[in-house]
């Protein structure tokens, strides 16, 4: 029978799903990790040793070896992933990543539109061009993973109907990353699978973007992510499958973060130690990281929220960053039962403890 589990961020994001997904893929090495939301936005980081990746276009398993899955929910862009795929081939990574054939592409004219649109950064963006992908995809300028392995004439066709469905008339600068992009393409080896190619697999991990709290459906307007971020697309997937021994893994930190503009309960300046790993601290577009007390009404409508998508045998619970303050996580706040609760006291899944 397969198994499968699902990581979920109870939050806005930085939860640390990297290292839960991480800690997964050591117990289960024969497994697949899925993405089955955001893209190539992601920033989830993985220690083991003396190595360090922050994942992105690839799932969070790559670093210790495991294979990547992009589902049709995702969205990817060629020239980051190569960048990426040669980073990790320095690390030794696992390169190996399947894509959905209907997995939405990001071109360099969605990531100009996102970066220059004032709309955008006034709601808030990583710079990357997820939303501004999602969006074109909803007009007749569509662009998918499967239209990456089309005849180039093809592709060339549909590249030009989208910088003109943004209205781009060329300049050095959106010309030198076309020329990425194009480049990217040719170079790497498209595995474009439907998701029969998961039934090879007996573990499918699910490691989530972002958090509950950004998801489109539920976050508070405009300040969302273009993405489904409970557990609703990986249980659809679990079902397609007939996969029905699911065990989900909710994440969040001992203390409230957020990268970006939006409402934010509790925000307030933490003093933190043992944070000389973080990942997420600054960009140009979303700029610092925001800190908070935990909300713990917050954590009970986000794990109250995702009961309606997922039907689940074991539901686990994953407290990270609980070497960087002082104060004890307070489980009697929450109105879920689990079945195990785990700290995490490191950068490394490897530090993972039970919490009694």
């Amino acid at each position: 029978m397969k198994t499968a589990q699902i990581i979920i961020g109870l939050g806005f994001g930085d939860e640390g799903k990297g290292i839960t997904t991480d800690f997964l893929a050591q117990q289960h090495p024969e497994s697949v990790v899925i993405r089955f939301s955001g893209g190539q936005q992601a920033a989830h980081t993985v220690m083991i040793d003396y190595k360090k990746h922050i994942h992105s276009s690839f799932a969070s398993g790559a670093l210790r070896g495991l294979p990547s899955y992009f589902t049709e929910h995702c969205t990817i862009h060629p020239t980051f992933l190569f960048n990426e795929s040669q980073e990790l081939k320095k690390k030794n990574g696992n390169v190996e990543l399947h894509i959905h054939p209907l997995a939405k592409v990001t071109t360099p004219f969605d990531v100009f539109s996102n970066r220059k649109n004032v709309r955008n950064l006034e709601h808030g963006t990583c710079g990357k061009g997820v939303g501004a992908t999602m969006k074109r995809n909803e007009s007749p300028f569509k662009l998918f993973a499967a239209d990456l392995i089309a005849p180039k004439s093809m592709l060339i066709e549909k590249l030009k109907g989208i910088a003109n469905y943004y209205g781009f008339e060329g300049g050095v600068e959106i010309e030198n990353a076309l020329q990425d992009f194009l480049e990217a393409v040719d170079k790497i080896d498209w595995k474009i699978e439907g998701y029969n190619y998961l039934n090879s697999f007996n573990n499918l991990i699910f490691e989530g973007s972002q958090g509950i709290l950004l998801d489109m459906d539920h976050g508070v307007f405009p300040n969302v992510t273009y993405a489904n971020t409970t557990s609703k697309n990986a249980y659809e997937i679990c079902r397609k499958l007939q996969v029905e021994d699911i065990e989900m893994f909710y994440v969040t930190r001992s203390y409230s973060t957020r990268h970006g503009s939006g409402w934010m309960s509790n925000e307030k300046s933490i003093n933190l130690k043992n944070n000389q790993e973080e990942t997420c601290t600054f960009n140009e577009f979303q700029k610092d990281l925001r800190f908070g007390d935990l909300d713990y009404d917050l954590l009970n409508y986000a794990l109250k929220l995702d009961e309606a998508y997922v039907v689940a045998q074991q539901k686990n619970l994953v407290v990270t960053c609980m070497d960087q303050l002082d104060e004890t996580f307070k489980l009697e706040n929450l109105k879920v039962k689990f079945d195990e609760v785990y700290g995490s006291y490191s950068p490394y899944s490897k530090d993972f403890k039970r919490i009694d």
